[in-house]
């Protein structure tokens, strides 16, 4: 984030955002400060333990029949056998026609559905990885206040004596009851242990009393720079933690903290996001926690040779000093880990208000907050398209949009190709006709958090927006007609990884908690094209389509196999389809118990 008015790359902090996006939240990187921990020093602890370093398998020739394969190249896109050699497919197409080979192990995969390996273009996974052993208290597992804290007070009866007990995800815009927890809340879950919980913006957090004794923070506290604590009327903490600051003032006294290393954590996700489906995944904004050491942890991730994903990353704009000192560039790495893109954000969330709006929001009658000046942002797309990096800005309501338009036009009217630098525009939420227009003809990509029309769209709808402006709300079909190539993210921590839930979200645009309604219906699209923007597109806006995203000779074999074809099942169903087994680089990195 930047100066408003300046332009000037002095780091602001709007943690005033109860229910804003944790790509901008300070929380995770004030905790890793205040706790003394060094990404640097857990990725060369990590390696120094050969125990954590494997070798990778040799790998299998293998021949797979009697299967449905989508393909999702020009030529077939459908076949039912597939050969792989070496780590890639050496062949595919209709059984009759296969090659022989005699070294082959052959598997029939009985009907099943094998896709491409699916692609999360945006995720954050240095956040998830610090985020996840802590216990998910969020909407889509709890939906009332009363549910969470049932869960978090059975977590403490079973917990070790002084042990902490720390939830994560925790939204009052989607969870029944108040507004905030408060301390005197959190105290019915224990007195006795330290009870933490994230709110899942990562601006505010919430604890109880105990551990604010234990942090030493009573009424005498003052508040940091730029942080706060709520307090009572009286002047006592409250257990509302208001930035990061404050956060990471209590939190760092969690003993657990020190025992994490990261390197570890992150292998974790892929692990998860191999279970889920996908085969590459991408962060939208390397640095923001702990700037150029993060490349030190992906270093270590990859010399562990423990991946059972690739990964592909945009550098955060928030840090550009420090990535100016160093020498990474686009295309730095190899198949598995590989710089991609360079992540500016420009305005807030719009489910926090602060999404940049052309009109007022109906909830409080604000414009959102521009985080970069115009003329700064168009100054560093240009620069940065000079370099050579494909240039991805984070723009949420659509006075963002007008001004990352204006920044790519700038930058195609310098002389800068920024259709074949396969610019994006990240969530691109609200999105008008005229919008679309100039991103067909900038060949400018969006790629959109599906999951805002699912499970805030009726909050848009009824709250903040209003019906004629939340139907212009990930406008997936109207990009679809245009030609515009579209793609579909989690933004996990904001919602969690899950192709094929995305696909349904895409296809369905049905809202969470309703009665069947539908938001938007002509933005709805078909499976085939939802798939596609998971695999192929996906692929090619991380600019990974030459050696993954369809099932082509010469590809690395990076694939899924499905009991069933989304094409075939009811569409409200998709999203619980079983992923039975996830290949990466010719080997199988996930089976299903039962498969």
């Amino acid at each position: 984030m930047y100066d408003q008015e300046s332009g000037t790359g002095r780091l602001i902090r709007h943690h005033a955002e109860i229910h804003g996006c944790p790509c901008c939240s300070n929380a995770l990187e004030e905790l890793l400060r205040q706790s003394a921990i060094d990404l640097a020093r857990d990725a060369e602890t990590y390696l120094a333990n050969p125990l954590n370093i494997t070798e990778r398998q040799s790998h299998q020739t293998i021949m797979f029949t009697n299967a449905r394969l989508l393909t999702f190249d020009d030529a077939a896109h459908e076949a039912d056998a597939m050969l792989i050699r070496d780590g890639r497919i050496s062949w595919v197409g209709q059984a009759e026609d296969a090659p022989v080979s005699e070294d082959a192990t052959f598997i029939d995969c009985q009907g099943r559905t094998i896709l491409p390996g699916f692609v999360e273009p945006h995720m954050h996974l240095a956040p998830i990885a610090q985020l996840r052993k802590f216990e998910n208290v969020g909407p889509f597992r709890f939906p009332s206040f009363a549910e969470a804290l049932d869960h978090l007070q059975s977590l403490a009866a079973n917990a070790a004596p002084d042990e902490w007990v720390v939830g994560r995800q925790f939204d009052p815009s989607l969870q029944e009851g108040a507004d905030q927890l408060t301390a005197d809340m959190l105290d019915r879950v224990s007195s006795t242990h330290p009870v933490f919980v994230y709110n899942a913006s990562l601006h505010f957090a919430y604890c109880n009393s105990r551990a604010l004794e234990v942090a030493g923070i009573d009424r005498a506290t003052p508040d940091p720079e730029g942080s706060s604590f709520g307090r009572y009327p009286n002047g006592t903490p409250n257990g509302v933690l208001q930035g990061g600051v404050t956060m990471g003032m209590v939190a760092r006294h969690n003993p657990a903290m020190k025992g994490q290393n990261l390197v570890q954590a992150c292998l974790e996700v892929f692990q998860h996001a191999a279970s889920v489906g996908f085969t590459t995944i991408c962060d939208q904004g390397t640095g923001v926690i702990q700037g150029a050491r993060e490349l030190d942890l992906i270093q270590a991730v990859r010399e562990s040779n423990r991946m059972s994903c690739r990964f592909r990353y945009s550098l955060s704009n928030s840090h550009a000093s420090i990535w100016d000192e160093t020498d990474v560039r686009f295309g730095k790495g190899d198949a598995w880990c590989r710089a991609s893109g360079w992540k500016i954000v420009s305005d807030g969330s719009n489910q926090g208000l602060s999404g940049l709006q052309r009109e007022p929001y109906l909830a409080d009658g604000g414009l959102g907050v521009a985080y970069i000046a115009e003329a700064a942002l168009q100054e560093t797309v240009i620069k940065r398209l000079e370099q050579g990096w494909p240039v991805v800005v984070h723009a949420n309501g659509d006075a963002a949009i007008d001004r990352a338009l204006d920044a790519f036009q700038a930058a195609k009217d310098s002389g800068l190709d920024t259709a074949e630098r396969r610019c994006r525009i990240e969530h691109c939420s609200i999105l008008h006709d005229d919008q679309i227009a100039r991103m067909a003809e900038l060949g400018i990509s969006p790629s959109f958090l599906i999951g805002h029309v699912h499970w805030w769209g009726k909050t848009f709808r009824d709250r903040i927006f209003g019906n004629d402006k939340a139907v212009l709300l990930d406008r997936t079909g109207a990009c679809e007609k245009a030609g515009i190539r579209w793609t579909l993210h989690s933004d996990e921590p904001v919602t969690e990884m899950g192709p094929l839930r995305c696909i349904e979200n895409a296809v369905t645009r049905r809202l969470w908690q309703t009665e069947d309604e539908v938001l938007a219906p002509e933005e709805c699209v078909g499976v085939e094209a939802a798939l596609r923007a998971m695999t192929r597109d996906a692929a090619w806006q991380c600019h990974s389509d030459h050696e993954v995203g369809t099932l082509e000779a010469g590809k690395f074999a990076d694939f899924v196999v499905l009991k069933s074809d989304p094409r075939t099942v009811d569409t409200e169903t998709i999203g619980n389809l079983e992923i039975l087994e996830t290949w990466v680089d010719g080997r199988c990195v996930y089976r299903a118990e039962q498969a």
